[in-house]
Order: structure tokens, then sequence, then C-alpha cells
């Protein structure tokens, strides 16, 4: 048992209870469960947690051409397809009924990629897809990423798997150890090149809980005056692998891949749908590079709060077991929800690399072409008429100071 602190303890002692306290505190996010038991009862033994001690190379830049470019812009082979069709929001979120994933041709699948670069997240209910053809369905998509410290399925050959799971045996997460905000992220962001269309099935789903939410980064973008979106797009951040590696140690897991920190712009822009997105996220990204620290911290914080509490620009999905949702990880930012303990919520991702993130200038630069405010491209598509900014900010009228 820990000591407790009395009036009559030192200060010293003080800070070593409080350290020791601290460091027993379950964060879900940087801190995984444990290695589990041996337990063999569970119908998806072979996909329970395991942390292998094995060392992997540093992560080399390599090229990667998405499969959107090369889809039919009306997508004609998915959503004729499909049964029906759901958008679930205006900004983010869409349902396709009537699609079996493991039939899907390869113009439908680059099509898929189109639908999720443009819609941020795609949900398919009831897929009888297993784990392999999930892989070999993500390969399609890019190079499969391999997670440094979140845990792998004890089967071999799937080092390739990223596990997500909970149950009554895991510690449960204490909220005196992080806020909601800090667990929304975009997937390694600190990665040269971080993932692109991501998928994740869950296998088990608890009753009742356990959803996940999603915000747009294209809709956050669009929110801002185009003076802020500017300054926005000048700006590069650091992402940091140093707290989740330095999470999975403090828990006993070892570091397959030693962390690293990366810069990318504050402003990225998609290389199909070309619009733009903010590209931080309070899970990975630490400060901005080139301005004062008081002036990085409060820039950050205000976008980490608009992507966490902004419901204009987010989607909530309430999971049933066996359904998997494909999401841009270069557009959108998630978070799930903790509160389904102690019922079991076990789910399997697959993360293709994506391409290294490019700032508006350096799209602008390689490809020719004007990045764009996904909002004001779909107005235009409505035939909304976009008032000029001189005839939407004005000076004071009526005023004789």
């Amino acid at each position: 048992m820990a000591p407790v602190a009395t009036a009559s303890t030192s200060p010293d002692q003080k800070y070593q209870v409080n350290k020791q306290s601290i460091s027993q505190l379950a964060n879900p996010f940087y801190s995984p469960a444990g290695e589990e038991d041996n337990d063999t009862s569970y119908k998806y033994v072979n996909y329970k947690p395991s942390f292998p001690k094995v060392d992997w190379e540093p992560l080399e830049e390599f090229p990667v051409t998405d499969r959107g470019l090369s889809a039919d812009p009306e997508k004609k082979a998915l959503l004729g397809a499909a049964t029906k069709v759901i958008n679930l929001t205006p900004n983010i979120g869409t349902v396709l009924e009537g699609i079996d994933l493991r039939q899907l041709s390869n113009a439908q699948k680059d099509e898929l990629a189109l639908l999720v670069a443009e819609r941020g997240a795609v949900f398919f209910k009831k897929q009888a897809i297993n784990i392999h053809e999930q892989l070999d369905l993500a390969r399609h998509f890019g190079p499969l990423h391999k997670h440094p410290t979140t845990p792998i399925p004890k089967e071999p050959g799937l080092e390739e798997v990223h596990i997500v799971y909970y149950d009554s045996a895991s510690k449960r997460p204490d909220t005196t150890a992080y806020s909601k905000l800090e667990l929304y992220h975009s997937d390694v962001t600190f990665e040269l090149q971080p993932p692109s269309t991501t998928s994740l099935k869950l296998i088990v789903s608890p009753e009742t809980g356990g959803d996940t939410i999603w915000s747009s980064g294209y809709a956050l973008y669009s929110s801002f005056s185009p003076g802020f979106q500017k300054y926005l797009e000048g700006l590069s951040a650091v992402h940091s692998a140093v707290a989740q590696a330095e999470g999975a140690r403090s828990a006993g897991i070892h570091v397959r891949r030693q962390p690293i920190e990366t810069v990318h712009p504050v402003v990225r822009v998609h290389p199909v749908t070309g619009w733009k997105s903010v590209y931080v996220n309070p899970g990975f990204t630490r400060r901005i590079l080139g301005v004062p620290k008081a002036e990085s911290d409060n820039i950050l914080q205000f976008l980490f709060r608009e992507i966490s509490e902004n419901p204009d620009f987010q989607v909530r999905y309430k999971w049933e077991t066996d359904d998997i949702a494909f999401w841009d990880n270069r557009v959108v930012t998630h978070s799930a929800i903790f509160d389904f303990w102690p019922e079991r919520r076990h789910a399997l991702r697959a993360t293709p690399h994506g391409e290294r993130p490019l700032s508006v200038e350096e799209y602008e630069r390689q490809t020719g072409k004007q990045a764009k405010d996904r909002q004001i491209e779909i107005w235009k598509q409505k035939g909304v008429a976009i008032p000029e900014l001189s005839a939407v900010i004005s000076g004071p009228k009526g005023y004789n100071d």
C-alpha cells in the first residue's frame, strides 16, 4: 500500500507519494492495457493483445499514390451497388447499406477511397469480412503501418493489425489522469507519412456505449475567417511520439520502434479532393514552430477545443458487432468514448500509410492546382452565390463619434 501523506510529511515525501500515485493512473490513450492472460475460452482469443519484444527499424519515406485519384468522380460502381446511402450530417459521415466489402471490385475500392476522402468517415453494417481480408483491402490503399507500442494479435503474421481491446480485467480508465479533450487524435501523426484510408472493425461490442466521434478538419478550416485561414496556412507544428512511448514503458510494454518527432503543416491539402484541412490534434501535436510559446499554446488550445467541442464538425457512431468504419486520417480526428467498462469492447484496425503531408504552398507548387475550401466548393455545386469578402465585412454605420 502506498504511504499516506500526513501533516508531518516533508515536501520531498509528499512529492514521492504524488509521483507514485500519478504513475498508477490509467490514461487509455498513452498507457495501453497489459498483456492478456491465457484464457482460451474467448471466441477471438487469437486476436487478444500481445506485446512482442521485437525491434523495428525507423521508417523511411516512400512513394504513395492515392487510389482515389483513379476513381470515377461520380462513384457510380460503388454507390450504384448500395441499397441505401445515408449522409449522417452535412459535414461528415455516410452509411452505405447493401454492400459486402469482400466483393468489392478494384474500381469500387478506388471509389471508396474517394468517398472516404470527401465524407471523412464511411460506415458499413454487419460485415463478414475477416481480418486477413480487411488487411488485403487496406493494402489497396497503401503500404500498411506497424504500430510501435500498441498491441498486436497473438496470432502470428498479423503485426500490421492494431488492436483496440478492453474488458472487465483491464484497468479502468481514470479520469483524474486525462481530460476527454486529450483523447481526440488522428492516428500516429508523428510518422513521416501518417495514415490515409484507415479501417476499424468491431468484432465484439458492449451492449451500450463505446461509441466513436469523428471531427472534420475540412469543416474546421471552413469555419474560420479568411484572415485566420491564411495565418494558419503559413504555420507548421511538431507531432510527437514521445508521450505514447513513455506511457507504454510505464505500463511495462516494450517499445518496438523508437519514438520520433516530425514537423507537419498546420493546414494540409488532401491529394485527391484538393481541399484544405486543419491538421493538428491533442493526442500528438505539441507546439507550433516559429511563434512565441504563449501564441502557440493559445492557438493549439483553441483548435483542440473546436475539434472536441463543436458539434457542427462531428459525427457520433453507435457501433454494433461486425460493423466496420473507414475514415481518412488526413482530414479527420476521432475519439473513442470510454463509458462501457467493465463490458468487453474489441476491434481490429488496418492502417495504410499516406503521402507526406503537403502544405497549401507545397501542394499548389507541386500540382499546379489551387487548393480549395471544401465548404465554398459545395456551395458552388449547389448554386449558392458566395458573397465577396468586402461585401461581408463593412465598417460601423450610423456612428458620429
